[in-house]
């Protein structure tokens, strides 16, 4: 029917409008507010005719592991202070939510005393790779590294061998906290 066809067009426009985030249940809140009186299970039924559905973000939920306690060695004790650059760097993971990739994740590595991003590395999987890449492109801008104090938190991505070893080849200390 035209009132069928009607109500069907302003779902896609509604639905289209939201960037594809709206479900029924909003899309029937909208069309009420327009003054539609139509049911939660009209509007979804009309959605799967005209195969349409919301694009729903799964929540983070952050894992911790339990990490053996000579791991935590606290060697800065809080003290973030330093004189010179190449002193003391911190490195960390900051989780970006992309519409088309879902999570992506940047790793960088920040000099306390410049405030510079020294390296980064941008992916779209959590891996200790990841985090190491960051620490390696830091260390290719950086002539010196020896004795470079570099901080991180205790992620499995610092925690693992694999990234280990690499700072210290390079005669950089890591700690964690």
């Amino acid at each position: 029917s035209d009132q069928a066809n009607k109500i069907k067009d302003m779902i896609v426009q509604i639905w289209e409008n939201s960037k594809s985030i709206y479900g029924a249940p909003k899309i029937q809140k909208t069309l009420e507010n327009q003054g539609y009186k139509v049911s939660l299970k009209r509007v979804g039924r009309y959605m799967n005719q005209l195969n349409i559905r919301s694009i729903v973000v799964k929540k983070y939920r952050h894992h911790t592991t339990k990490i053996s306690s000579d791991l935590k060695s606290n060697i800065m004790n809080r003290n973030f202070n330093t004189t010179g650059v190449n002193q003391k760097w911190c490195t960390d993971i900051t989780y970006i939510h992309t519409s088309i990739d879902r999570w992506t994740y940047l790793a960088s590595v920040l000099d306390l005393h410049s405030k510079k991003i020294l390296g980064y590395a941008y992916g779209k999987t959590l891996t200790t790779e990841l985090a190491l890449k960051a620490v390696e492109n830091a260390c290719l801008n950086t002539k010196d590294t020896n004795g470079i104090i570099l901080h991180s938190d205790l992620g499995t991505q610092y925690t693992s061998s694999a990234f280990e070893n690499y700072p210290k080849s390079k005669g950089i200390v890591h700690f964690f906290s």
